[in-house]
């Protein structure tokens, strides 16, 4: 069917529903296996529900649906990725069809780096008018039906909800049952999805009035109290923004002001202005929707796409609070689910563009500081995947290294960790340097290296004990010791800890011989891992009734 397989190829792709029909008649079926999720969305501190101000991306590109409904990639040069997900704690799939289902790449990259993924529920103009008076304006059976297939398709797609857009006007009676609607999607969604969230967009009036507030207020307030959050439209002044901080209340974190990054209307500060805008927001302890950061793809083009996001979430950065990792393994390549060739161990296995979001990895924080650090993808070399991290940075005179801190970690330590780095120095004074991990631990007096008769380190700094092979009982899984190749350098270590819980992993980048004058280095990351020696060395679950469907051999 061409609903789930593109015409051309027969690939299977990711797919929209439109109308009340379509909605209501929906059922899950075996074409649509692929578009379900398959990766769990992974564990984060602090929770999303903690109590500070969050970070919502509303991602709108040009309709939608475009290379990123290849669920099994396609062959573009220069895609559009988003990867800066340590710094964002909502993903929202926009698009203008009735239910916007997120095309499946999406919600496997975001659940990887701990981040929900949400679908869009939009009626707009008249034929919305229409749709919102059949199922809105028909009573408690119409509107429950709507609410329970929206559950239903999250839970089936394996995505985390809903922001809400009835961007139409509304009969009495249509708008009299809406906060009853918003409740029952959102007690369906939670019941159905562990952690689940319906987000209401700043659109028509208790009186069923389209008209924009920019605000929390009594026209709307009902709708924010019968959801778990406002997504507010981008006109807003700081006058309004104090105005929703206390009519907010202790839910000031469930308001989410919106910026649009293109700068349309009367606004504070898109494009690379954008911190304007969320340095008021953040004065008032709100949340905040950055809508359509794609601009810098869309208008800055694709050329220099990679450079310009850096700039981009990097103007940001100061106002985005990060999220922790809190689970182990930790195991990344970096890639960035694209490249320009397809490199396996360290060799260039397959040249040709690629883009397939499902297979990102895990992203790092991307560190920057003016004149001294710099980090970047790097599309030319890569171990395995599409790309490495790319580290540029200068030791000054008499210091005589520099820390790149790469994950935070929220976890208690195992009592034994092994760890791994694949890199690659480049650069005139390479030979002059040497590379190694450290890991921090969160102060605690009882944290102890190894033995506990050893001192514990000047605040938690500690740095991996360097095994030249793996342990006798990790040899067969981690041949990794010894497999540097292609210029790459590979390095083993094992920490033992007791009583101690994580905090930082960092590259360590450090002089042999102390110097008065600046090094500068380049040093290309192709594989980092942290392992629990234990659950490592335990043997892998086995798998049962394997099933192969729909082959077609050519």
């Amino acid at each position: 069917p061409a609903k789930y397989f593109d015409t051309k190829t027969t690939e299977p792709i990711s797919f929209f529903l439109s109308g009340l029909e379509e909605l209501l008649a929906w059922q899950p079926n075996s074409n649509d296996e692929f578009n379900v999720s398959a990766v769990p969305l992974a564990k984060r501190q602090p929770p999303l529900q903690s109590k500070r101000p969050r970070t919502l991306v509303c991602h709108d590109m040009r309709g939608g649906y475009l290379e990123d409904r290849f669920i099994q990639g396609s062959a573009t040069r220069n895609p559009y990725v988003f990867y800066h997900w340590r710094y964002i704690d909502i993903f929202v799939y926009f698009s203008h069809h009735t239910v916007t289902i997120p095309p499946v790449v999406w919600t496997n990259a975001a659940h990887r780096n701990s981040v929900p993924v949400l679908g869009t529920f939009i009626t707009e103009w008249t034929d919305g008018e229409k749709l919102c008076e059949a199922f809105l304006a028909g009573g408690e059976e119409a509107y429950g039906a709507v609410a329970e297939q929206l559950a239903r398709i999250a839970q089936h797609y394996r995505f985390d909800g809903w922001l809400v857009n009835i961007e139409n006007t509304l009969s009495a009676a249509a708008v009299g049952n809406l906060p009853l609607f918003l409740r029952e999607l959102t007690a369906r969604v939670h019941s159905a999805v562990p952690g689940g969230l319906v987000i209401w967009y700043d659109s028509v009036l208790k009186n069923g009035t389209l008209k924009w507030q920019n605000e929390l207020n009594d026209e709307n307030r009902m709708f924010f109290d019968a959801c778990d959050g406002l997504f507010t439209n981008y006109n807003w002044k700081e006058e309004q923004l104090e105005r929703t901080q206390r009519l907010a209340g202790p839910r000031q974190n469930d308001v989410y002001v919106g910026v649009d990054v293109f700068a349309r209307g009367d606004v504070i500060g898109g494009g690379f202005d954008t911190n304007k805008s969320l340095s008021l927001i953040r004065q008032y302890g709100l949340s905040a929707a950055i809508f359509a950061p794609g601009w810098v793809y869309e208008h800055l083009g694709k050329e220099n796409f990679l450079q310009n996001e850096n700039r981009f979430w990097g103007l940001l950065a100061e106002y985005l609070p990060t999220h922790s990792i809190s689970t182990l393994p930790l195991t990344t390549s970096f890639c960035l689910g694209m490249g320009t060739s397809t490199f396996l161990d360290g060799k260039d296995e397959d040249s040709g563009p690629w883009y397939d979001l499902s297979a990102q990895d895990i992203q790092p924080l991307y560190p920057e500081d003016q004149g001294t650090l710099s980090t970047s993808c790097c599309l030319q070399d890569a171990w395995c995947g599409g790309s490495s991290l790319q580290l540029q940075g200068t030791i000054p005179p008499g210091e005589e290294r520099m820390a790149v801190r790469l994950f935070s970690l929220q976890m208690p330590a195992p009592p034994k960790l092994f760890l791994t780095l694949l890199y690659k120095l480049e650069g005139p004074q390479s030979n002059d340097l040497t590379v190694a991990l450290e890991v921090t631990t969160w102060d605690s007096g009882f944290c102890f290296e190894g033995n506990p008769t050893s001192l514990p380190e000047p605040n938690g700094r500690y740095h991996p004990r360097f095994l030249p092979a793996p342990p006798p009982g990790l040899a067969k899984l981690l041949a990794a010791c010894h497999r540097g190749s292609q210029g790459w350098t590979s390095r083993c270590y094992e920490l033992e800890l007791q009583d101690c819980s994580l905090r930082d992993l960092s590259v360590i980048v450090s002089r042999q011989q102390p110097s008065l004058e600046e090094t500068s280095f380049t040093c290309l990351l192709g594989e980092v891992r942290v392992l629990d020696t234990a659950s490592v060395a335990a043997s892998p679950p086995q798998v049962y009734s394997v099933e192969a469907s729909q082959l077609w051999w050519q």
